[in-house]
């Protein structure tokens, strides 16, 4: 598979099977375009968050029996062995579906990973807490209450706490696993309009929690059902006339 420039990720041939037998994803071939919310939707069990977590290589060696194929970003193989993780997970941040926030001041939990890895400029530490803070929508709310603990905040709060601290990291790509799937309403539209400024500088891929929140975000969608692909397109494409039955029944509400 030939990646072009506008490939962010290109997947090619890419199995894993869990120890136990199961069979989590079955030769996925997937270009991920740059600068796009790209979203993987299906049924539970699809492999979704599997291959989420293989983006930035956090499944645990010890579950997986079988991997094949390969997974580029800017045509760097991933899984290789001789991969830098730590370097990698910083260009690939991850956001959970529960927030994880530590327990230290929202400030802290955002200038965390950059004192770990070395910046002791205050400048650049508070640059930094203000640019993720607005880019997750969360300046406003916060600004005044920097050095409160972030458990003090709201579950809609501490989830856009836990973008910004992916996000001052400035990684490259942005994987979201059920971001919202705790939120209401409000909470989830703050965060749906943060990813739609977001991916004007990063790439960004999601897994909803809903087939609207799915139409609702998605540039660009991919169905996967029981570890397969079943078909990628444009979002308005996928949403509106897929080509596939299986997709159709989905998003109609048919089945899942």
């Amino acid at each position: 598979m030939e990646t072009n420039l506008n490939d962010k990720i290109v997947i090619e041939n890419f199995s894993l099977q869990y120890v136990d037998g199961t069979e989590s994803l079955r030769n996925i071939n997937l270009r991920i375009p740059r600068n796009a919310i790209t979203v993987i939707f299906g049924p539970a069990g699809g492999g979704k968050s599997t291959l989420l977590r293989c983006l930035n290589r956090l499944n645990d060696p010890a579950d997986v029996k079988t991997m094949n194929g390969r997974i580029l970003i800017e045509n760097e193989n991933i899984l290789d062995p001789k991969t830098d993780i730590i370097r990698l997970r910083r260009k690939v941040g991850m956001v959970f579906a529960r927030p994880v926030v530590l327990p230290m001041s929202i400030r802290s939990n955002i200038t965390y990973g950059l004192e770990v890895m070395g910046e002791k400029r205050r400048s650049k530490l508070n640059e930094a807490v203000e640019r993720s803070l607005k880019q997750a929508a969360l300046w406003e709310e916060v600004r005044a209450r920097l050095d409160e603990p972030g458990v003090a905040l709201s579950g809609g709060q501490q989830q856009r706490l836990c973008l910004a601290r992916s996000l001052a990291l400035e990684p490259e790509i942005i994987l979201l696993d059920e971001p919202t799937s705790g939120l209401d309403p409000i909470s989830t539209g703050k965060v749906e309009a943060s990813l739609q400024e977001l991916k004007k500088t990063y790439t960004i891929i999601l897994v909803p929690h809903s087939v609207q929140q799915a139409a609702r975000t998605a540039d660009f969608a991919a169905f996967f059902l029981q570890g397969e692909l079943v078909e990628f397109s444009e979002g308005k494409t996928l949403f509106t006339a897929p080509s596939d039955k299986r997709t159709e029944d989905y998003v109609t509400g048919r089945f899942g």
